[in-house]
C-alpha cells in the first residue's frame, strides 16, 4: 500500500507542479457542497463493505466539469481504523484482505444532472484499474498523470 501511494503521491506532486494540468481540474474544498456532494456518493458503496459508520480522510479530491476522481482513508468516527475481518464485507466473502491494499478507495464519479453519482471504485486495490483506455477517455481531465 505504502509503494502504491508513494507513487500516487509523486504523480500527484508531478501534476499539480506541471503547467499542463494546472486548469484541467480543481480541488474541491473541505465545506464545500460539492466536496459533501462527492462524499455521499461513495459513502453508501463503502458502508456497505465496510459496515457503518464510516467516515473519509480525503488524500486527493479532485473535479472537472462532470467528472471527478478521489483518493480516500476510509476510518471509523474518531479516527478508529477498520478492521477488515469484522467487516460485512469479508463475512459476506466479498473483500479478501490477504489480497488487498488495506481500505484505501479510489473513486471516479460523474455529474448526473445534479447528483454526483459514484460510477466506478474500489477498495483495497492493488492495481491503477483507473488507468484503462476507456476510463481516460472520461476521466482524463481529473486523473491527467495516469490516462
Amino acid at each position: 500500500m505504502q509503494k502504491m501511494f508513494g507513487l500516487m503521491t509523486l504523480s500527484f506532486f508531478l501534476s499539480a507542479t506541471s503547467p499542463l494540468y494546472a486548469d484541467n481540474y480543481f480541488q474541491p474544498k473541505r465545506g464545500t457542497p460539492i466536496r459533501s456532494a462527492l462524499m455521499d456518493a461513495i459513502r453508501p458503496h463503502i458502508e456497505w463493505e465496510l459496515g457503518q459508520p464510516v467516515e473519509f480522510v480525503v488524500n486527493e479530491l479532485r473535479a472537472s466539469g462532470n467528472y471527478a476522481m478521489a483518493f480516500l482513508a476510509p476510518q471509523r468516527p474518531g479516527g478508529t481504523k477498520i478492521d477488515l475481518l469484522k467487516t460485512p464485507g469479508f463475512q459476506r466473502g466479498s473483500l479478501e484482505p490477504d489480497y488487498m491494499d488495506g481500505t484505501a478507495v479510489a473513486v471516479l464519479y460523474e455529474r448526473k444532472r445534479e447528483t454526483w453519482v459514484a460510477v466506478h471504485h474500489s477498495i483495497g486495490a492493488t492495481d491503477v484499474w483507473f488507468a484503462e483506455p476507456e476510463l481516460c477517455s472520461q476521466y482524463g481531465a481529473v486523473i491527467p498523470e495516469f490516462c
